[in-house]
């Protein structure tokens, strides 16, 4: 027997085993594929050569990681843990923003500019689809902002549906195309696996419009069919008070020509944006607390500038690599409105910090400060850290509490109610000497303060827990290394770089 089978049997027996621990039937992963029963059979039996792109693929939808070694072309980081840091750091725009408002650009007819947008994988993989449907897009300005052109008419056979099928925010083209098409298919969301992630709420925000989707298909489609509606005015009710969901209202609502009333609707970060860009429109939306009222228009003809505003993870991911390395750096042009809870928590830890006088960005509209973060003796929290909708503590923001808690004294209590996998991935801090104890898929404990220690892993397939791992791995004295870091790329620009410039001992390594 060559070697090459050899590898495709036991390759095979890995997805087969994880496959039953998921509990579930080779159609069922088929369809989370978007392939065939027949071909997930193969695979298993080591009889179908299979890409390392389809292994990820596999691996994400199983929550296992199926091979553990780097290949080469692979990237991955050495960290030279246990360095203080120091000096000042800018937020970048909003990758959150970005994703929304790309999608967003296909309500428009004529141009759109997207000022400093973020260069990440995740608005490449949505820049690739809208360029395979026949968007004409264009970085310009050194690559700082994205020129965007419609096409006349879009091309959806010609979609590609591989980039579609690795982010998530593919669900938030249905807004934009049911006023295009009278009937159309989007492949299944794809993006990090933190769980079940119904899209119901979508479907339920868009009937309205006239959307009917099949989501139980066996074809791994989202099949989707636009009836005719009157311009009598609308109320909706959302029935989660998702971002996402609430973008995907907002752009229905833009391109309808009547009066839209959206209840129940989050104005978190990247909602905000997208409002912003469509006022730009010329759509007028009234906003009184989680109610939006939007006048549509049936056709919107014009060209446009928009700057996203700073994303307010990013800051977190700053402020809290600074915290866990007992640093005292500057976060710059951080948007103040959506770190406000986490700002208050951390006052409670007995973290201490100045900020600055607030000025706007580039959009006119969102506040901005400097944080300075002083080296403190943190404490656990008198309370549970939990995530609640816009204006709570953000969900993103979560988990980097997680490696906060790890330096502080006594016992903080995780609750992640949003998510089913994602608590389970921040117990990855137990293999750098963190005190992990798992409560259930929603809940961890986590005591401190953590003597770290240097190791060698594999990054979680889920952004924010991923970059946690490398945060740890800051702190930690001694070489890490970081392998597969793709889930970071797909969310951070220069990520490893931006750290560099604060202090931090990172190299991007290829194949180890």
């Amino acid at each position: 027997m060559t070697k090459t089978i050899e590898y495709r049997i036991e390759i095979g027996k890995l997805i087969s085993k994880a496959r039953t621990d998921k509990g579930l039937t080779q159609t069922e992963l088929a369809e989370k594929l978007g392939t065939s029963q027949s071909a997930i059979n193969r695979i298993e039996k080591g009889k179908q050569n299979i890409s390392l792109d389809m292994v990820g693929r596999i691996s994400d939808v199983l929550n296992s990681n199926i091979l553990s070694v780097n290949t080469d072309g692979s990237l991955n980081f050495r960290i030279n843990g246990g360095k203080e840091l120091s000096g000042t750091i800018e937020v970048n725009t909003s990758k959150n923003a970005a994703v929304g408002l790309l999608c967003a650009s296909l309500l428009n007819s004529g141009k759109t500019t997207l000022k400093h947008l973020a260069r990440i994988e995740e608005v490449f993989r949505i820049i690739e689809v809208l360029n395979s449907i026949g968007v004409k897009t264009r970085w310009i300005n050194n690559g700082k902002d994205l020129e965007i052109i419609p096409p006349r008419e879009l091309n959806l056979k010609s979609l590609d549906l591989e980039a579609a099928r690795r982010t998530r925010s593919v669900i938030m083209l249905m807004g934009p195309l049911l006023h295009i098409f009278d009937n159309f298919r989007l492949p299944y969301a794809g993006g990090c696996n933190l769980g079940e992630r119904t899209v119901e709420p979508h479907l339920k925000a868009l009937e309205p419009f006239g959307l009917h989707v099949d989501s139980k298909s066996t074809s791994g489609f989202y099949k989707a069919t636009v009836k005719t509606i009157d311009n009598t005015d609308k109320t909706i009710t959302l029935i989660e008070r998702g971002d996402t969901v609430t973008e995907n209202a907002l752009m229905a609502a833009a391109r309808f020509p009547g009066r839209t009333i959206i209840r129940n609707a989050s104005t978190n970060y990247m909602v905000q944006d997208v409002m912003f860009y469509l006022e730009k429109l010329g759509v007028k939306i009234e906003t009184n607390g989680t109610t939006l009222t939007v006048h549509g228009q049936s056709k919107i003809n014009k060209t446009i500038e928009y700057s996203p505003s700073e994303d307010p993870i990013e800051a977190m991911s700053f402020i809290a690599a600074g915290i866990v390395t007992k640093s005292e750096i500057t976060v710059a042009r951080a948007p103040i409105e959506f770190l406000a809870i986490e700002l208050e928590t951390l006052k409670l830890m007995n973290q201490k910090f100045t900020l600055s006088d607030e000025y706007l960005a580039d959009n006119d509209r969102t506040r901005l400060v400097d944080i300075t973060f002083h080296k403190s003796d943190l404490i656990a929290p008198p309370d549970k850290i939990h995530p609640m909708p816009f204006p709570g503590l953000n969900i993103d923001c979560l988990p980097f509490f997680a490696v906060i808690a790890a330096t502080a004294k006594g016992r903080t209590l995780i609750h992640d109610w949003v998510y089913e996998n994602r608590a389970i991935y921040l117990t990855e801090l137990s293999k750098l000497n963190g005190k992990v104890t798992m409560v259930d898929a929603h809940r961890i404990y986590i005591e401190g303060p953590t003597n770290w220690r240097p190791a060698d892993l594999v990054t979680p397939p889920a952004l924010r827990p991923a970059v946690v791992i490398l945060l740890a791995m800051l702190a930690a004295p001694g070489t890490s290394i970081l392998r597969h870091i793709y889930s970071i790329n797909r969310g951070y620009e220069d990520f490893a770089k931006r750290l560099s410039s604060l202090g931090a001992d990172i190299e991007t390594l290829t194949g180890l």
